[in-house]
């Protein structure tokens, strides 16, 4: 058996799996290699065919999620679904094994990897060996192919045999053997070959294609036997399939076994893969014709990590690159164009240079004239393949012979040189290849010895002297030194024949290098020319030759993308003023910078080079965005430089104003990209106000919101994110975008993009649905969840199980809205994912940001905005518990239901609304037992001021709801959870808004009997708050009312503690006391006022003034409590600034008479004076005496009208306006030789509260301040001093030094306070809250009480 079928044999199926197995590791470990396999595998899938491309596209993004998680179960439960995707689709192509390798290769299922790789080689083994896998081509398939190796090497032989003695191929045991000159063509065979060799030997080498990719079928197939076998491939019967090679024309196929004639012929001849490997054979397809078009090591560029092999040039690419190449203005010197074949290798010379080897060398080129001499033309060839002895005898019409050309410069040999492979070249070009690192032959790629160079050949050199005095037309064509002469003309043949396309390799090599030498002559120009009109002339050559000849894969792109020349371009750019030149500058460096980083490196090493650029884009210079864009410069700076208004002018043009010049990035595209680029910058720099400004314009977002259409999936994330800053900046546009916006292209980038794009797209669709209008957003909503190319419903969710914490909230949010579009009470396993996760995300402490997301989602799921898109969850609280002030103002500074029309629809709007609200309590509140009132219980305890926030609206919302959704029994769990929090926040909150909120959310309690009972232990704190809110809500009183039902007293819901008692009896009679925030100021007989303040249960003397010369009578405040006025009986009224600590006196008022009694208003003061009367004293000095016939008790003033009690028991009300005096009560004459006088009036809540001597059985009196009709009495019998009105309770300071609490709604005293003395109450005074009460008597004492 030979040693290829020993091998073969041995193969089993633990080998082929080691092989599988370390290349698609190797795949897998190498993100870079695997994006590219994966690329290549999408571009061979057909575009029409849309399902399996989606399907690819699907399974590529889960691989690569899954390779990347570290969550094990979730890339194993993604990925068998990616498996499930890709085994439903009936079409079989290389592109779904390929993705089914990988997957089983994630999966730990090698077999089956194995069989999908295998499938590879079967479906396309060309793909498969030559860019997919050729290191396991190498070594699973070629060892198997060394027969047809061998045909190969036979049948070429036979073809050159005919003009060159065919080497052996046996070596001398008889094994196969091929020498490496025989394999790798020589210079003389394929100068000597026929056109007719030249077309045999190409149809050989289709024939070599086509059985290489056939055995690689036959193989595979084989292999996966071999891989199912139970034993390993030891129970197979068969050993593995002969070597098919070459056509049979019969009905077995394409392709006949030759085995009998190669393996078992018993010649022994065989070759082992060693042996391959030293003949460079590659991935199984050896050219030997198309192997020398190997691109020069100077001009390679950087490669996959995988390798790469030689790929075949097709004779009709060189004609078109031929053709192009000669019609295109950018041709070069004359010599280079008469050159055709002048890169042919040089003269076959021996390598010795010395001087003992020049008769030898001289021998040899003697042969070679004498064969050129014999040598006779091909018919039907061109002039280009003229013999030499042709062109000898036909001097100036004919090129030399390609033995005298350099096949580096393609010019004439000045200074040859004959390495030690043979191959000749000029000096200066070999030198120069050498200098660049290279060490080896430029055409064999032998391995040099030496780099230092021979002697010159002198032999050659002679022979080309003789040739050129002969030829002078010729020698100046190819003179290096006249570069602008023109082209000689071809010499046409006499034959009607077609020109057979040439096979030479060195056809190939001349096509490159002399383009080459065309470029580097005009690049020479550009970068060394002072003459700018000749540079510019360069830029248009290379402009044009670059979209011609198309050769930006080649060596161009290596010598366009070198510094000098680079810079030689933005010299242009900062020089020309063309703008044709200018236009071709800045596509060269678009089209370089985008293949090549390097160029981008360079372009940004100079500010000054970047500066230009955006200067000539703001002049007009629309391609440059696309290099500023590649520059990628500081967003910052590009604001600073306002370039602002020209991506916008870009961004909006109409599409008949685009450019017909196709560039690597559109320059709409790079405007979006680059615009999103500086918002996104701005953001995180805090200057995203003054970007977005610019933007948000109706036209400006409409032009943006096209390019969510576009083809490039990054341009539509781009104009996403645009989008999204445009709402946050100015949340009115959020109408327009989801007015005119295409969902559908934007949830299809949802699928390939990262993650960072995909949370893009969920906030850009998150932000659209906060709406003002229910039914619009319920819209949108179902847009969202039906337009997309696949479910938008998995998709989320399948997002969801792997995105961030700091994602999940927003998420979660809006796959929930999308699931209540269908009946809430139904189970869903999106509702509970996405519950679960606000859940799990509001009480994780680890990430607070993630807390507050979801307590914000949560918040907003009420599903009421403003036109702006604020949540209006606060404001509508609010409302509902009565404070609707704060939602009125929102909805008027809105301009919202300001016609009939807005009214008619806001009442759809607010059905719709309430609809959508009561489904999302229901479906929160019901989840795991109303397990979201356990987190949101605990967001209240958190030291973040905006988490508890969120979660206290949550709450109060949901509970609130509780009223209305069917009792499920989560009601127990809110009191349990959350009853104690809200009594508390009711309780000691400082914001009016935070205790209405909690009052709200108590509410449900209150009106639930289990939540009352649980209420009882907290209900005095209950009663005293609601008494407090009493002024601000009709709640409270509503909750009053409830709380008070079935009580025949009041006396239980009302208590006063008693606080402190202070002695001021050196003082004199406490006159008047006055409460101003957490100060009391009191005023005394003796002239002294004096400031207190209470700091827990104490009062605090903090100053004590005496600036009156007698008793202070009265003290007032202002409305607004800036100044505080002291009325006294020494006939002055002082102003008084109020300080943190102190009291200032800053103005006296002469008031010409004694101040009794004083009230104040912004700019009067009314007093009683010594006389009848009351008098009103401006404070620029005037004064008038009204009411003169009455003798005054007490005043009154509010909003410009005083009401006065009198000494006779009148009550009358002035009004300051006009002077008109009306009785409210007549007066009475004296009875039994007593007065009955007025001794307090208070007005509050439109009520008019008069107190006096129960002569009458009533000593309160309540009117009505509008029509004066006697409302109510208080039946009190004491003598009463001073009187004091809250919300809830009437305090009466009595005679006999005790004071009377009464109930404002049942008129019946509800408790007495001792003073302590009987002494009496001459003045009273309560708190602001209606906390505290503090009153003073005549014996000089202060008593403060607290209604607990």
């Amino acid at each position: 058996m030979s040693t290829a079928a020993m091998a073969a044999a041995s193969m089993s199926s633990a080998e082929i799996l080691r092989r599988t197995t370390s290349f698609l590791s190797r795949v897998l470990a190498q993100p870079d290699v695997r994006h590219r396999l994966l690329s290549t595998f999408c571009r061979r899938i057909w575009p029409a065919d849309q399902d399996l491309l989606k399907a690819f596209k699907i399974a590529a993004e889960t691989l690569e999620n899954a390779a990347s998680t570290s969550n094990p179960s979730v890339g194993s439960s993604s990925l068998r679904l990616a498996e499930k995707l890709l085994l439903s689709k009936s079409t079989k192509c290389t592109s779904l094994s390929f993705l089914l390798s990988l997957i089983y290769s994630l999966c730990h299922q090698p077999i089956n990897a194995a069989l999908s790789l295998l499938d590879i080689f079967s479906q396309d083994p060309s793909l498969a060996r030559s860019e997919v896998a050729p290191s396991l081509f190498e070594e699973l398939f070629l060892v198997h192919l060394i027969p047809v190796l061998q045909w190969f090497s036979d049948e070429r032989s036979r073809i050159f045999s005919s003009s060159v003695p065919s080497p052996s191929i046996t070596d001398a045991n008889g094994e196969f053997s091929c020498d490496f000159s025989v394999v790798v063509p020589s210079e003389k065979l394929l100068s000597s070959m026929s056109g007719d060799q030249a077309a045999k030997l190409k149809e050989l080498e289709g024939n070599y294609e086509e059985a290489i990719n056939e055995n690689c079928r036959v193989l595979s197939e084989y292999f996966k036997e071999v891989l199912r076998d139970k034993d390993g491939g030891r129970g197979l019967k068969h050993n593995p399939p002969s070597a098919i090679l070459e056509k049979k024309q019969n009905n077995d196929g394409p392709f006949g076994s030759q085995s009998g004639n190669v393996n078992g012929n018993g010649n022994g001849r065989a070759m082992e893969k060693s042996r391959t490997e030293e003949l460079r054979i590659k991935n199984g397809r050896y050219n030997p014709i198309w192997a020398e078009a190997e691109r020069s090591a100077e001009y390679t560029t950087n490669r996959s990590s995988l390798p790469s092999y030689p790929q075949r040039v097709s004779p009709k690419l060189l004609r078109k690159q031929r053709s192009s190449s000669f019609s295109s203005e950018l041709e070069s010197p004359s010599s280079e164009e008469e050159d055709s074949s002048a890169k042919c290798c040089s003269i076959s010379t021996s390598s010795e240079s010395d001087p003992e080897a020049e008769p030898e060398s001289k021998e040899k080129n003697r042969k070679m004239a004498s064969y050129h001499k014999q040598k006779q033309p091909i018919p039907g060839e061109s002039s280009r393949s003229t013999t030499p002895d042709r062109a000898m005898s036909d001097p100036g019409k004919c090129t030399p012979p390609k033995d005298f050309v350099c096949p580096i410069t393609s010019n004439l040999f000045d200074d040859p040189v004959t390495l030690e492979t043979g191959q000749t070249y000029e000096r200066r070009a070999i030198k120069e290849w050498l200098e660049r690192g290279n060490s080896t032959c430029p055409i064999t790629r032998q391995k040099l010895h030496s780099t230092q160079l021979p002697r010159t050949n002198y032999v050659l050199k002679r022979l080309i002297g003789s040739w050129q005095e002969k030829n002078p037309g010729v020698v100046k064509a190819h003179n290096p030194q006249e570069p602008e002469a023109e082209p000689e003309p071809e010499i046409q043949l006499k034959s009607s024949s077609p020109m057979p396309p040439s096979t030479s390799p060195t056809s190939v090599i001349s096509i490159l290098d002399r383009t080459m030498a065309q470029l580097r002559h005009t690049i020479t120009k550009l970068c060394m020319s002072e003459i700018l009109q000749e540079s510019e002339m360069a830029v248009l050559k290379i402009e044009r030759f670059w979209r011609d000849v198309n050769m930006e894969e080649s060596d161009m792109m290596s010598m366009l993308s070198k510094p000098p020349v680079i810079n030689g371009f933005v010299e242009i750019l900062f020089n020309s003023v063309d703008p044709k030149v200018l236009g071709a500058a800045v596509f060269l460096l678009c089209e370089l910078g985008w293949r090549d980083e390097a160029v981008v490196n360079t372009l940004t090493q100079v500010d000054s080079d970047v500066d230009c650029i955006i200067a000539l884009f703001k002049k007009g210079l629309i391609e440059a965005v696309v290099l500023i864009y590649l520059l990628r410069p500081p967003a910052i700076n590009l604001v600073e430089m306002e370039i602002l208004d020209s991506l916008v002018e870009v961004i909006m043009r109409r599409n008949g104003e685009e450019d017909s010049v196709a560039m690597c990035v559109d320059p709409k595209t790079a405007s979006v990209l680059l615009l999103d680029q500086i918002l996104a910058t701005c953001v995180e720099e805090g200057a995203a106000s003054l970007v977005a400004s610019k933007v948000v314009n109706e036209k400006v977002i409409e032009s943006v919101m096209i390019s969510l259409e576009a083809e490039w999936v990054e341009e539509r994330i781009a104009a996403v994110g645009i989008l999204s800053r445009c709402i946050q900046e100015d949340g009115k546009c959020r109408n327009l975008i989801a007015n005119k916006v295409e969902l559908a292209p934007v949830l299809e980038s949802f699928i390939g993009a990262n993650d960072a794009e995909r949370f893009e797209i969920i906030q850009f669709l998150s932000e659209l649905i906060k709406l003002n209008r229910r039914s619009f957003n319920s819209q949108v909503l179902h847009i969202i969840k039906e337009e997309g190319p696949f479910s938008t419903m998995h998709t989320l969710l399948n997002y969801l199980q792997t995105a961030s914490v700091e994602h999940s909230p927003i998420v979660a949010g809006l796959l929930l809205q999308l699931d209540l579009l269908a009946e809430p009470r139904k189970m869903s396993i999106f509702r509970e994912e996405a519950i679960d996760a606000l859940i799990s995300c509001l009480r994780n402490t680890d990430f607070p940001s993630a807390q507050v997301a979801a307590a914000e989602t949560i918040a907003s799921l009420l599903g009421r905005f403003s036109i702006s898109g604020k949540p209006l969850i606060r404001a509508f609280l609010l409302k509902r518990a009565g404070l609707d002030k704060k939602y009125r103002a929102i909805m008027r500074q809105e301009k919202l239901g300001s016609t009939s029309v807005d009214i008619d629809e806001s009442s759809e709007e607010q059905k719709a609304a309430d609809d959508w609200e009561t489904k999302m309590a229901y479906a929160l509140v019901s989840h795991e037992f109303g397990l979201l009132f356990e987190a949101l219980a605990e967001g209240l305890k958190s030291q973040y001021a905006e988490l508890c926030s969120d979660c206290f609206l949550s709450a109060t919302w949901l509970i609130h709801k509780l009223m209305v959704l069917p009792h499920t029994g989560v009601r127990g769990a809110a009191r349990v959870c959350l009853l104690k929090r809200l009594v508390s926040i009711f309780k000691f909150a400082k914001d009016i808004e935070d205790r209405v909120l909690a009052m709200l959310a108590l509410s449900s309690f209150i009106r639930d009997p289990e939540g009352l009972r649980d209420l009882s232990s907290h209900i005095k704190d209950v009663l005293k708050g609601l008494r407090e809110l009493k002024r601000y809500s009709p709640l409270a009183v509503e909750l009053l009312k409830i709380l008070s039902e079935g009580n025949e007293s009041s006396a239980d819901l009302w208590n006063h503690k008693e606080l402190v008692q202070v002695d001021c009896s050196s003082n004199g009679e406490v006159t008047s006391i006055v409460c101003f925030k957490d100060k009391l100021f009191s005023g005394h007989s003796d002239g002294t006022i004096k400031v207190w303040t209470g700091r827990g249960s104490m009062l605090h003397l903090i100053q004590e003034v005496r600036e009156h010369t007698k008793a202070v009578t009265s003290l007032a405040l202002l409305p607004s409590g800036e100044r505080l006025y002291s009325g006294s009986l020494d006939r002055t009224t002082k102003v008084w600034s109020i300080g943190n600590e102190a009291i200032h006196c800053v103005q006296v008022h002469d008031m010409k008479d004694q101040v009794h009694n004083l009230v104040v208003a912004n700019s009067i003061a009314c007093f009683i004076p010594q006389g009848a009367g009351v008098k009103v004293h401006s404070w620029n000095g005037t004064s008038k005496l009204l009411n003169p016939n009455k003798y005054v008790k007490c005043l009154s003033l509010m909003q410009g009208k005083l009401y006065c009690g009198c000494r006779d028991n009148s009550i009358q009300e002035i009004d300051l306006a006009t002077g008109t005096i009306s009785n409210i009560q007549s007066g009475n004459r004296k009875l039994l030789g007593k007065s009955n006088p007025v001794q307090a009036i208070q007005l509050q809540g439109g009520l008019l509260y008069t107190a006096s001597s129960p002569l009458d059985g009533a000593a309160v009196k309540i009117w009505s301040a509008s029509n004066y009709d006697l409302m109510g009495s208080v039946p009190s019998t004491s003598e009463i001093r001073s009187m004091a009105v809250s919300s809830e309770l009437i305090y009466l300071g009595c005679k006999g030094g005790f004071v009377e609490v009464w109930c404002k709604q049942k008129q019946n005293r509800v408790e007495t306070l001792q003073v302590g003395s009987s002494a009496k109450v001459l003045s009273m005074a309560l708190d602001a809250e209606e906390e505290f009460l503090v009153v003073g008597t005549s014996d000089g004492r202060i008593q403060a009480w607290q209604l607990s």
